[in-house]
């Protein structure tokens, strides 16, 4: 049964990782002078919206969380609506942290704003696909020791992984180098970006190396 979900996840992760780069390619044969570079905010939003649907679907089809009890059609709405809003908040959270971390604050609103919806969809996209809008959940999964799947344990790292990128993409900002790819967000979405890559490959693997010692609780 383990072996059965480690091979969803590995494709799951790998379909997810190819589906990054085709975002910087597969516009181009569509949008006259497409480049990550020099239409970054063209292929954020390219990016947003190819991943989060990836997203969504392989949610929908390989139900990686344990299935809900049967729940009324008003219920489904509902929780549709909860994970908007929460998905709205945490690009609106992000945004704010950015700029507190140095962004400009009136400058660039859109670039930043983009790029706080690229990382919501790293992360809390994510966590809303598989979790659902439940908080407490959220807590006991980036919690020490609180998954209770190797889903969860890939979720954890995805996460960590794309934060991490992002944070270390504004390391060249400042620096005298004059480099087109300098310029606010593109190193920090590319380094988000190449951190979420790195998560889906790096989590089933970091799974298949701790397989033994991997000992989930039901909660």
């Amino acid at each position: 049964m383990r072996d059965a979900e480690a091979r969803r996840l590995w494709a799951a992760n790998l379909l997810r990782a190819a589906a990054v780069p085709l975002t910087a390619v597969v516009p181009a044969f569509f949008m006259d002078g497409f480049t990550v570079l020099g239409t970054h905010l063209a292929w954020l939003c390219v990016c947003v919206l190819c991943v989060g649907t990836l997203n969504v679907g392989l949610c929908l089809v390989l139900k990686p969380s344990l299935p809900p009890k049967r729940s009324s059609v008003a219920t489904k709405i509902s929780r549709f609506l909860k994970c908007c809003i929460y998905f709205f908040m945490s690009c609106i959270l992000f945004h704010a942290i950015i700029v507190l971390y140095g962004a400009p604050l009136i400058e660039s609103v859109t670039e930043t704003f983009l790029f706080a919806v690229l990382l919501s969809t790293f992360t809390t996209l994510q966590c809303l696909c598989m979790l659902g809008p439940n908080i407490q959940a959220w807590i006991r999964v980036f919690s020490k020791n609180g998954a209770t799947s190797i889903w969860e344990n890939s979720l954890q790292i995805t996460t960590t992984c794309s934060i991490l990128g992002a944070w270390f993409g504004a390391f060249p900002i400042p620096l005298d180098w004059d480099r087109p790819w300098q310029v606010w967000p593109i190193s920090c979405s590319l380094g988000a970006t190449f951190g979420y890559v790195a998560g889906l490959i790096i989590a089933p693997l970091w799974i298949h190396w701790n397989w033994k010692q991997l000992t989930y609780k039901s909660r």
